[in-house]
């Protein structure tokens, strides 16, 4: 029953992870946001003590459970193993491999350097529930749109309108890269060997690993009903179990129960550790390579970074003939990203922010996209804001209620409203009533704070003026303006949001009397 109901309890919170993921039309409640902060990288980025302290017990008490129906990255790669179980049509036979010891703890150091040192990217890379977020953001959710869209065709065509198309956004290159060489390298070692990503890579796999070694509940031989078969160690997934020597290794044991299960004569037993039992069989092999492992968990941890290098090409204009010389048009080149609301800064919003693309998958304006270079190297994948799909909804917070690790903080609708992204900047000589002399005003007409109004020009043409000031940022200005190839009014980030203080005219009572005429 060990393992019954082992793969009951990681099939539903797998299944329910990944549709939070992939729902874009709110079936799940919001509530259902407690699967991603029950994570061990989110909650320890958040500081969620209840969370952790919950995590490390139940290591303590049962060993790495976590690892084996919590972690949806661990469910993805017990999924992949038994695919190939079924494909390859055969008996999936693993083998005892000693600890890549040195390697687990040099990932670890490296990974715990480069975040003390602000390079967030070495963690949101090697996060297992980082990673799985970015496959469900831009390589699972793409395909579940697309099947969205396949039934809306199919069933409008028999006039029922139970579904209704989505837009499909091109989310980022780099960011999509990164998900599928994912998705590819952890597959085929998952295909292979197992959990040998979680056994010789993840970081929280090598701290889980290490408390694991002093749980209470561990798996365990019985020795005389044991003849050394060898079954249990070809099922370990883990590949910890030396079933020559009757020893597992209780670092690497992600209690799978595989071996229990398989287990003909009762050999196996998953039950508190017995310290009054001393072990007859010649352990010598098993704890000779531990003690030298043991001598090296201090060696010197390094981590190679290689330098990326982007260009953006400039483009090039003729001015229109016109009576009189007008300024050429100007391209809009945007010097600081803006984070989403609720990243104070971009300090804090880098150190938090494990790049899950939760934020990404869930902003109903579709506006939320991992960045390249903008914050940094070390910034790589984080999200900001583009508006070339919509904007952001001056009432939306949805951003700031998802986030698993507090990077961004929970913001309520009023504070939203004072909280200042970014500032309004116009360019004069992109505006087509400025250009073509034509009527517009549309980014007035889209500003939630009147930061663009308005004003006289020329004869009954106006022609925007903005006060920064009071510009919370949204891009609705940006979003709507129709001036091609460069937009003449964007929004420039701040490093720091800034709290701002809108006026609003007071609107007085008018008593009606009689009929109002």
């Amino acid at each position: 029953m060990l393992k019954k109901i082992r793969v009951t309890v990681s099939i539903i919170l797998f299944s329910l992870i990944t549709l939070y993921f992939l729902d874009f039309a709110n079936l799940l409640p919001q509530r259902f946001n407690v699967l991603t902060e029950i994570q061990f990288i989110p909650a320890l980025l958040a500081l969620n003590m209840v969370v952790l302290a919950a995590l490390l017990a139940l290591t303590i008490i049962f060993g790495r459970v976590y690892c084996s129906s919590i972690c949806p990255m661990g469910i993805y790669q017990d999924i992949v193993a038994w695919f190939s179980k079924k494909i390859l049509k055969k008996k999936k036979r693993y083998t005892y491999s000693k600890a890549k010891t040195i390697l687990r703890w040099s990932v670890l150091g490296a990974t715990l350097v480069a975040f003390l040192f602000g390079f967030t990217f070495l963690l949101g890379l090697l996060d297992p529930y980082g990673a799985y977020g970015r496959l469900a953001t831009h390589l699972f959710r793409p395909v579940y749109l697309a099947g969205n869209n396949l039934l809306e065709t199919i069933f409008t065509s028999f006039n029922s309108y139970r579904f209704y198309q989505v837009g499909i956004y091109a989310l980022g290159v780099s960011s999509t890269v990164i998900a599928l060489a994912t998705l590819v390298g952890i597959g085929l070692l998952a295909w292979k060997n197992g959990r040998t990503y979680c056994n010789t890579i993840c970081p929280v796999g090598t701290t889980l690993g290490f408390l694991s070694r002093f749980s209470i509940f561990k798996i365990q031989f019985v020795d005389d009903k044991c003849n050394m078969c060898g079954l249990c160690s070809m099922k370990c997934k883990a590949s910890c179990i030396d079933s020559k020597n009757k020893i597992v290794d209780h670092n690497r044991c992600v209690t799978c129960f595989n071996c229990i299960e398989v287990c003909k004569r009762d050999a196996m037993r998953y039950a508190p550790i017995s310290l009054r039992k001393k072990r007859i069989a010649n352990p010598l092999p098993a704890y000779t390579y531990m003690r030298e492992d043991k001598s090296v968990d201090e060696s010197k941890r390094r981590f190679l970074s290689a330098t990326l290098i982007t260009g953006l090409a400039a483009g090039k204009l003729i001015a229109q003939n016109a009576t009189e010389p007008l300024l050429p048009k100007r391209e809009l080149k945007r010097q600081t990203p803006i984070a989403p609301p609720g990243a104070l800064n971009f300090d804090r919003f880098r150190e938090k922010c494990i790049s899950c693309h939760l934020c990404v998958s869930k902003c109903p304006s579709h506006v939320i996209k991992p960045a390249f270079l903008e914050y940094g190297l070390g910034g790589m994948m984080q999200p900001k804001l583009y508006f070339d799909h919509g904007f952001c909804n001056y009432d939306c917070t949805v951003c700031c209620d998802v986030c698993p690790t507090d990077a961004l903080i929970t913001l309520s609708q009023n504070e939203k409203h004072h909280t200042q992204m970014g500032k309004v900047n116009f360019i004069l000589e992109n505006c087509i009533v400025y250009y073509d002399e034509t009527s517009c005003g549309a980014c007035s007409e889209h500003c939630p704070t009147q930061a663009v109004r308005m004003v006289p020009y020329k004869g009954a043409l106006t022609i925007p003026q903005i006060e920064p000031e009071i510009c919370v940022g949204c891009g609705g200005c940006e979003y709507v303006c129709p001036a091609i190839p460069y937009k003449s009014i964007y929004v420039e980030g701040l490093t720091a949001h800034n709290i701002i203080e809108i006026e609003h005219e007071e609107v007085q009572d008018i008593v009606i009397d009689e009929f109002g005429f």
